[in-house]
């Protein structure tokens, strides 16, 4: 058998390259690589392995045969109960009996490897069942199942698994150790549990995250007992982050609720929060408990901890933007950033939970920004930094929705040039999680002033030619504007740079606005590579060691993404990647031309205006990281 693989780019057929395997080769490589033959008490591989997730969950192990013995070596004090053996105490229990299940299995090698290897663990050979039809087992299943459901009748049943618990935050204490049951092992699917005996005050309209725990252990726990979570047999499952709305017409921030919990068909615990004074008013809650995710024994930390000053710092933020703060002089006000990171560190090392905390608390008290220019000022740069940018965290979605109302409200001291330079800042670096329509809305209002130079004399006018480079910025960021705006942008902007009424800045934005791959956006907002070609022709006719710009903008336009509908030809590639060596230009723009390869810190930096989050590196729109 051969089997050949394309080469990348515009080298599909040239690059090729082909191989002949033989049927013995495929077997081996197939049968010891994801049914090996191990020793039952052979641990899972977790070593990183080349193929990552982006969504779904892959296995650092693809070894079937080890996770088959981790899953008996879980359960095997429950499988020797149950099985009365008093005897061989120190063996694996292996199941006397194995039934074939899926179509993989038509494999007579695959079959006949994961038989004897049971059977060496066993010492016996396992009596197969007869299964005709592997392939549509799991259908007919749930057809049988379905039916059940339909027309009742007898059911194997067992009930939850687990006993899962609602961790309890209490104050005064650094780790939440205690939690209240919700749903007890062997909880039927669908049964309703209330939890009459306790109340809960539940938070509307602002972020809350629902911090679950599960056990394993026998221990018969009653719906509504508390339970001390600090035993190695209960483990944390990753939370939910939400806002829980309050009803129509209501103001209410907190409401006292009782719990009614329920496991249904398809793996998941219900959650509903009924309010005491009117059971009508209820709120739905829903947590995944099946899957890679939700159970595998790995303790996942769900509760970020705050620097220790964290509540200094917010008190901080009130003296300058709360409800009863005195009147400041401008020194002050400014004085708060050198506060804040005197309480909570340099502010390039805040990470994401501290960043958006802190957004919150500022988003809280943005009605009281316009009390001063310096008050405006400062409330716009900070939110704008911890907001940055704008996606890649729980409930940053939400944040966006928050930030968006204020986008109608606009700035208060139009004549203060460092204003609008701050308000263009704000939607920059909020940029990767604004809609499609707000960026356009942002590039109606941007273009009037990018496209020619003011006529009048105004404060107005003033004030705005003053934050030109921060225009720009902005407008090259909108990554998910239309084909039609981004060519319209471009080639106006190309127009000014040759009249040389542009400044040095509108080759970087160039190079933004035509890149071949965007930090945020989607594949099918990219130029087409037939314009980025003529733009990049204009980019090296310019002296880039006299224009620094030029350079990184003809790297974000001939960048390799291995997409050949993105791609630029080879012969242009080449004459960048010429000049770059001419110039001794950085050794990662080079690769970037030469390979596929994701932006450094350092050049990401230079794209996306500053640096990003601890932590956080953007992905294009439609992947998620791990």
């Amino acid at each position: 058998m051969q089997v050949t693989l394309l080469g990348g780019g515009s080298k599909l057929i040239g690059g090729a390259r082909t191989i002949e395997l033989k049927r013995d080769e495929v077997l081996q490589l197939i049968v010891d690589g994801f049914f090996p033959r191990v020793a039952p008490d052979e641990p899972l591989q977790q070593r990183r392995a080349a193929l990552v997730e982006f969504g779904l969950p892959y296995p650092a192990d693809p070894a079937i045969t080890r996770h088959v013995a981790a899953f008996l070596h879980k359960h095997a004090q429950a499988a020797r109960q149950a099985l009365a053996n008093d005897q061989n105490q120190d063996r694996l229990p292996v199941p006397d009996s194995l039934l074939f299940n899926g179509g993989v299995f038509r494999s007579g090698a695959l079959a006949e490897r994961l038989h004897s290897t049971l059977g060496e663990w066993r010492g016996v050979a396992l009596r197969i069942l007869h299964n005709d039809n592997p392939d549509i087992a799991v259908a007919r299943g749930a057809v049988a199942y379905a039916l059940l459901r339909k027309a009742g009748g007898r059911g194997i049943g067992g009930g939850s698994a687990r006993s899962y618990f609602l961790v309890l935050e209490e104050e005064g204490k650094g780790q939440q150790r205690r939690g209240v049951c919700i749903l007890p092992r062997g909880s039927e699917e669908g049964h309703e549990i209330r939890l009459a005996e306790r109340s809960f005050s539940l938070r509307l309209g602002q972020p809350v995250r629902f911090h679950l725990a599960s056990s394993v252990a026998d221990t018969a726990y009653r719906p509504g007992e508390i339970a001390e979570l600090t035993d190695e047999d209960f483990i944390r499952l990753p939370p939910i982050a939400t806002v829980v709305q309050a009803h129509a017409g209501s103001t209410q921030r907190e409401v006292r609720v009782q719990l009614i919990t329920s496991m249904t068909e398809v793996g998941t615990l219900e959650l509903h929060c009924v309010s005491s004074e009117d059971v009508a008013r209820r709120w739905l809650l829903e947590f995944q408990l099946r899957g890679e995710r939700a159970g595998n024994g790995e303790p996942v930390v769900s509760a970020e901890a705050m620097p220790p000053r964290f509540a200094d710092a917010v008190q901080c933020i009130e003296n300058v933007f709360g409800a009863r703060s005195q009147a400041l002089e401008s020194k002050e006000v400014r004085r708060m950033r050198s506060q804040l990171e005197h309480l909570l560190g340099k502010r390039e090392h805040w990470d994401m939970p501290l960043l958006r905390a802190l957004f919150d608390a500022l988003m809280q008290r943005a009605r009281r920004r316009r009390r001063s220019a310096e008050h405006e000022r400062l409330w716009l740069n900070l939110a704008g930094y911890c907001l940055r940018p704008g996606l890649g965290y729980a409930l940053d979605e939400w944040r966006i929705e928050q930030l968006c109302a204020l986008h109608g409200q606009g700035i208060e001291y139009v004549g203060e040039s460092q204003n609008w330079s701050e308000w263009w800042t704000l939607w920059r670096r909020a940029a990767g999680g604004l809609p499609a329509a707000l960026q356009e809305k942002l590039l109606a209002e941007l273009a009037p002033s990018l496209q020619s130079a003011a006529k009048t004399r105004s404060r107005l006018a003033t004030a705005l030619a003053g934050s030109h480079d921060d225009m720009l910025r902005l407008v090259a960021s909108l990554e998910r504007l239309p084909i039609e705006h981004k060519l319209d942008l471009g080639e106006r902007l190309l127009e000014r740079l040759h009249k040389a009424t542009e400044k040095a800045l509108g080759w970087w934005a160039l190079g933004r606005i035509g890149a071949r791959q965007s930090l945020y956006g989607s594949a099918h907002q990219v130029v087409p590579p037939e314009v980025a070609g003529r733009w990049l022709e204009a980019v090296l006719a310019v002296d880039w060691k006299k224009v620094e710009p030029a350079a990184f903008a003809a790297t974000q336009l001939a960048r390799l993404t291995g997409d050949r509908s993105r791609d630029l030809p080879d012969e242009l590639r080449d004459r960048v990647l010429a000049r770059l060596r001419a110039i001794n230009a950085s050794a990662t723009w080079i690769t970037q031309i030469s390979s596929v390869v994701e932006l450094d810190q350092a050049d990401e930096r230079r794209a996306f205006g500053e640096s990003l989050p601890a932590g956080l590196r953007l992905l294009p729109e439609g992947r998620s990281a791990q």
